[in-house]
């Protein structure tokens, strides 16, 4: 059996505690341990607080954080959290084991990105951003759809494959950007900056696939949020899978869980408008049918209820051209219901009236060029009647008597008021009233002159 050497020295408990003190608060004076929060505890009285870092199963080290350092914190902590704890190894007596005490604690890896993310979350949710009453529905039938999303992998080809599927005649914008990495936000902010400019796409697709928090994080920070919120059209965002909430969803118009649900909410599937258009179309003929039917009862209950089943006779007739009439009506509303539903899916085929602006417009032109030339005509055609007016008014004025009075002619009449055409009609001694272009003078006939007859 060894036996121990002679001590050159024996320490007491304490004393033994106290170097070993000594020495760790001096080998360990600032250090940082990462590892998850286990037994966190707050001591009410003192306000410290008392928990172990864990590394899983491998090791664990007590850690004290006082009420100073305590109020510093900025998140909450929580079992299974991992942090980055800071401080000094010290030794505490009572026990005779060591410890950390903790001057500063913060968030490891997920929990840093998860404080950003609340902080964010709650200053944008201040402002409004997130607010449902800003949001915009999303047209019912869209012509052209924008996607902001990488060029390569399964989202994009996801996207364009259902878009085609449910609207085959659906026009596809793509502004192929990064979703993840270093200036990934930048790129998604301009992409959907560019598209705003554009101003030639219904709907603005957002996505991505799916992928861990860091992966999604582009989708998170400010200037894509801000941007998605500035955007004239209405935007779905379609990030990750239906577990993955980024601020891109709070902010967009429409949130969908996947990539390919958001282009299930941007587009109507042709199918279901067919549908939708055969079952309108069935409700319209059996409103008639049915309005034709409530018809002849009402006028069979008339003829029953005044009495005219003696009179049935006189109105045969015309019931049974009622009913040939109502056949006619049938047959013909069905025909036009036919062909107004071939028309219909002729329209739909090729994504509805697409071609009514372009109609609009030629018609517009025409209506332009056609008000250009009636000015013009306008304009001829009132010179025209004003220079006629101005003929006649001459003509008139040469054939006026007051015309010729103004040559010096004078007009003669008698008392009566009768004109003196000729000399004959005078007798000397008579009164007689002369007119003249300016004025008129009363003379007295002193010689009569008959002049020659023919």
């Amino acid at each position: 059996m060894a036996t121990a050497p002679a001590p050159s020295r024996i320490y007491t408990v304490s004393g033994l505690t106290n170097v070993i003190r000594e020495t760790l608060e001096n080998r360990f004076q600032a250090v940082w341990v990462k590892g998850e929060i286990s037994g966190w505890k707050v001591h009410a009285a003192s306000g410290n607080v008392y928990f172990k870092l864990v590394e899983g199963k491998l090791a664990t080290i007590d850690c004290a954080l006082y009420r100073l350092a305590a109020s510093r914190v900025t998140f909450q902590p929580r079992d299974g959290m991992e942090v980055e704890a800071f401080g000094r190894l010290s030794v505490y007596p009572a026990r005779g084991s060591y410890q950390l005490a903790v001057a500063e604690l913060r968030p490891g890896g997920m929990g840093q990105l998860l404080i950003r993310y609340e902080e964010l979350k709650k200053r944008l949710q201040a402002e409004g951003l997130f607010d449902e009453a800003r949001k915009r529905p999303l047209p019912p039938y869209p012509r052209r759809i924008g996607l902001v999303t990488s060029h390569a992998g399964a989202a994009v080809r996801d996207l364009i494959k259902v878009l085609r599927e449910r609207w085959r005649g659906i026009e596809i914008v793509i502004a192929p950007v990064k979703v993840q990495g270093i200036g990934a936000s930048e790129e998604i902010a301009a992409a959907v900056e560019r598209f705003g400019r554009y101003g030639k796409v219904d709907v603005l697709i957002v996505a991505r696939g799916g992928g861990s928090i860091e992966d999604l994080w582009s989708f998170n920070e400010e200037n894509v949020v801000r941007a998605i919120a500035r955007s004239p059209m209405p935007v779905i965002s379609g990030v990750g899978h239906e577990s993955d909430v980024t601020l891109a969803d709070l902010v967009a118009d429409v949130r969908a869980a996947t990539p390919s649900n958001a282009a299930q909410r941007a587009v109507r599937d042709r199918r279901e408008v067919r549908e939708h258009v055969v079952h309108l179309t069935r409700r319209a003929e059996g409103a008639v049918r049915r309005g034709l039917g409530n018809a002849r009862h009402r006028l069979n209950g008339l003829l029953g209820r005044y009495r005219f089943r003696d009179r049935r006779e006189v109105i045969h007739g015309q019931q049974q051209r009622l009913d040939d009439l109502r056949e006619r009506l049938i047959e013909n509303l069905g025909s036009r219901l036919t062909g107004s539903r071939s028309r219909l899916a002729a329209a739909v085929a090729s994504y509805g009236l697409r071609e009514f602006p372009r109609l609009l417009q030629l018609r517009h032109e025409a209506v332009n060029r056609l008000s250009h030339a009636l000015a013009p005509a306008a304009a001829r055609a009132a010179d025209a009647r004003r220079k006629r007016l101005a003929a006649a008014i001459d003509q008139l004025r040469a054939l006026s008597p007051r015309g010729v009075l103004e040559r010096g002619y004078c007009l003669a009449r008698a008392a009566d008021g009768s004109l003196v055409r000729v000399a004959s009609d005078l007798a000397a001694g008579q009164l007689v009233n002369l007119e003249f272009g300016r004025g008129e003078a009363d003379a007295r006939i002193e010689v009569v002159r008959p002049g020659e007859t023919s």
